[in-house]
């Protein structure tokens, strides 16, 4: 199997980063509905469909983890933000489905 050409964070990685008071920027790439069904406190909504338009807000320089549902969206931003430069930027594996089995306040669905 093919290594993806991106890097991953584990749910259970976050999680771990997140509890030692880490603070890398969540960008969430979900739709504004899905948002308000379950999100990561602090993560900042960006959807997919506007990543490119919106780009220029976002700091290259902090560590960036992108979310989604299931990783697959995530995993698409992700790979646009290593090419534009984001040298810190990870793909939440398993996206917020995976997260809620390591975080009880998200909720699946």
């Amino acid at each position: 199997m093919q290594e993806p050409d991106y890097k991953n964070v584990t749910a259970r990685e976050l999680k771990e980063k997140l509890d030692r008071g880490e603070d890398p920027v969540l960008l969430d790439v979900r739709e504004p509905w899905e948002f308000a069904l379950a999100r990561i406190e602090g993560a900042r909504l960006m959807p997919m469909a506007q990543i490119l338009d919106r780009l220029p807000d976002l700091d290259p320089e902090p560590e960036t983890v992108v979310i989604c549902h299931h990783g697959a969206r995530s995993a698409y931003v992700t790979r646009v933000l290593d090419r534009s430069g984001f040298e810190s930027a990870y793909n939440l594996e398993g996206g917020l489905d995976a997260y809620s089995f390591v975080d009880a306040s998200v909720p699946r669905y």
